[in-house]
């Protein structure tokens, strides 16, 4: 590895010269959806759908022409071959294959993680007591995904005791848990057959008892189950009826309560019970209000409640569980700093918060009365808890990283600010972060706004224009993280430019950044990511006809609308799993997602917010014309973006673009929303994504 960094430094300045993509468009015929009469009428509207006819996955059809797409992007990328398997062996052998994750302390054993070299899935195991005690491996991935194309673990939950084991396992990609028990003495399931379809469940004190949550056939969480393990009683104890809200159980961290948590977008609803009463009557802490959102946590008999009202930003507050309306203020409302999140303990509250688009961690010191934050060490970084299942304890675990430094797990003292690291993602072959610049700048939005991006280059790169890859999200109210990838190595040690935007429709400045980029403001998410791309070939970081952007789900609806505004933003697109057929999925309510998430993108049968949709919708606003290039992926069992809609834009697309550049579309037909289940085939579809990238930038040889 050492030899390839001395060569790398040379690779901009000599691939740099090759502009010449080594795909081949022509070395197969695209193939041709057919077309179905489909009208569809809303609001006086009425409008063809030739292609809504590809959303019956049993239609033989539909499976003959995702696999004629499949066959035809095998074909005309298949002189990216070596580059693909290079990038493959590449981020591979960066990778420590045989690893072991820092074993987490809780209830007398020692947890952790491993991974073997050669196996796709990792193992669950633990120590009693030490860590020099023998283990015993709690769960084998590989053995679960014997004979299974697919394979997605889901959480576990332990009980007090430490004999059961709760886990929950997906074979399908279509995110559909079976939820199993074992008895951890004997190694044995309780049951052959799944307790129920759950991947949400929580342990009453006892350690037999278990409540857990399950969907309806749109796949929201809707119901609430009591089930004592080893009897065939299962007891439905809540159902939510308004399709807006969905629910979720959980336990509180010093183990005195069980919460249901209901909640939409925009408003919550928390209810309780005492953990080791579990026949016991649910109660409500605060009822559901329209445009209150909060959160709960408990303490000393008082709950610790995360809340917004009266506060955009969240601050927290107080409240006896005999009386939980009668608040007492600890932390208020900060219009500049976003609370994002809370970690309560015996001694101490520790928050997560946002300022100026930069996480921080602040910690309360409760006895004390004081406060203070975590300083860290770059400017642009990720931070977050690690896992602290200990109540009583004056350590904290967190993790951070950032574009430049490989994720570490970090143990900080409370009480006297000491910090170890415990341990750092090991990139093998060396890796010299000196080498590597981390920036932080802004664009300038049509509005006015200034848009933040972080970037990371080679620290040698000039800025002279050339090859870059700009992603982004901004939907949700989910901030775009900062990561060190050692993946993204192969794309900036070729002289590729790596960006990420933070653009509006996440809370990356605060909620009114998410407030600024959903329902009928949408559209600024795809103006500031523009306005992102211009900046990057003006200030000369990029130059356009090496430019790809790329976005997945949310961030591919975000590529779509992009696209329908400036076709000629960049010289090619990555829509992974993309959002693109908006109108159309808002009106299936039968769909996963689709009602909860009116309070998000807007509900079509509303005349306003239809019009609004109508006017971004990729799928809706596809017309004659040229297009960048582009890779469209999905995978037949996705749960969250169902596979017609890439399926369909792409079919669309085929008949109405003037240029001759390539369109491609890749489905994987055993996985899930993301992708491939295991490590290695994961990594697999990441360099196929790259040598795309790379080929479009002229460096795919």
């Amino acid at each position: 590895m050492r030899k390839f960094a001395l060569i790398a430094a040379l690779i901009p300045v000599l691939a740099w010269a090759d502009t010449t993509p080594r795909a081949n468009p022509k070395a197969a015929t695209p193939p041709t959806a057919p077309t179905r009469p489909h009208t569809i009428q809303l609001h006086g509207d009425s409008w063809a759908d030739p292609y809504f006819w590809l959303k019956n996955k049993t239609d033989p059809e539909t499976i003959k022409y995702i696999e004629a797409e499949n066959a035809y992007t095998a074909a005309v990328t298949k002189p990216l071959e070596p580059l693909r398997d290079k990038l493959y062996q590449e981020m591979l052998g960066r990778i420590k294959q045989t690893d072991l994750s820092v074993p987490t302390f809780h209830r007398g054993w020692w947890y952790y993680s491993r991974q073997v070299e050669g196996k796709q899935y990792g193992l669950r195991c633990r120590k009693k007591g030490t860590l020099d005690a023998p283990e015993e491996i709690m769960l084998d991935g590989n053995v679960l995904a014997e004979g299974k194309k697919f394979m997605g673990m889901g959480p576990t939950e332990i009980s007090d005791d430490g004999n059961t084991l709760l886990y929950a396992v997906d074979f399908t990609g279509f995110r559909e848990y079976d939820l199993y028990a074992k008895d951890l003495r004997t190694g044995k399931l309780l049951s052959e057959k799944p307790i129920a379809k759950s991947s949400d469940a929580a342990f009453s004190t006892d350690g037999k008892t278990i409540f857990y949550v399950t969907e309806d056939a749109a796949k929201r969480a809707s119901k609430l189950w009591r089930h004592v393990l080893g009897t065939s009683v299962h007891e439905p104890l809540y159902e939510e009826k308004d399709e807006l809200f969905r629910i979720g159980v959980s336990r509180s961290r010093d183990d005195k309560f069980l919460f249901l948590s209901i909640g939409s977008f925009g408003s919550t609803e928390w209810r309780y019970i005492p953990a080791d009463q579990p026949n016991a009557e649910w109660k409500t802490i605060l009822p559901r209000e329209k445009d209150h959102e909060y959160s709960v946590s408990h303490r000393d008999g008082q709950f610790f409640i995360r809340t917004n009202r009266d506060a955009k930003n969240y601050r927290v507050v107080t409240a006896s569980v005999a009386k939980p309306t009668e608040w007492k203020e600890i932390v208020p409302h900060r219009p500049a700093v976003f609370l994002d999140g809370m970690s309560l303990f015996a001694d101490y509250l520790v928050l997560s918060e946002r300022e100026a688009g930069i996480p921080q961690i602040a910690v309360h010191d409760l006895g004390a009365g004081s406060s203070h934050r975590i300083a860290m060490p770059e400017p642009a970084y990720s931070v977050f808890p690690a896992e602290n299942p200990e109540y009583k304890t004056d350590k904290l675990r967190f993790n951070y990283t950032s574009m430049v430094t490989p994720m570490e797990v970090v143990e900080y003292d409370l009480k006297s600010r000491d910090r170890k690291v415990l341990k750092k993602t090991e990139v093998v072959g060396g890796y010299d972060p000196t080498k590597y610049r981390c920036e932080r700048i802004e664009a300038t939005a049509p509005d006015g706004t200034k848009v933040p991006m972080t970037l990371v280059a080679r620290a040698d790169r000039p800025r002279e224009g050339g090859p870059c890859f700009l992603t982004g999200y901004g939907a949700y109210g989910s901030s775009a993280p900062m990561f060190f990838s050692s993946s993204n190595l192969s794309l900036v040690d070729r002289g590729v430019v790596y960006v990420i935007a933070h653009i509006r429709g996440g809370k990356d400045l605060g909620q009114h950044w998410h407030d600024q980029g959903k329902m009928l403001n949408k559209k600024n998410s795809f103006t500031d990511f523009i306005a992102c791309a211009d900046h990057l070939v003006k200030e000369k970081y990029a130059s356009r006809d090496r430019l790809v952007i790329q976005g997945g789900s949310a961030g591919g609806l975000l590529m779509g609308g992009v696209v329908g505004i400036r076709p000629d933003v960049a010289k090619a697109v990555i829509l992974d799993v993309p959002f693109v057929d908006v109108i159309s999925t808002m009106l299936d309510e039968s769909l996963p997602l689709t009602v909860g998430e009116f309070l998000e993108w807007g509900n079509p049968k509303v005349k306003a917010e239809y019009e609004y949709m109508k006017s971004y919708c990729p799928y809706t606003n596809l017309k004659k014309g040229a297009y960048p290039a582009m890779l469209v992926t999905t995978s037949l069992n996705d749960s969250q973006v169902l596979y017609h809609e890439p399926t369909k834009y792409v079919a669309k697309l085929r008949t109405l673009k003037t240029d001759p550049n390539v369109l491609l579309f890749k489905c994987n037909m055993a996985g899930g929303h993301g992708g491939s289940s295991g490590r290695y085939d994961v990594l697999k579809e990441q360099a196929f994504r790259f040598a795309f990238a790379l080929d479009q930038m002229g460096l795919g040889s």
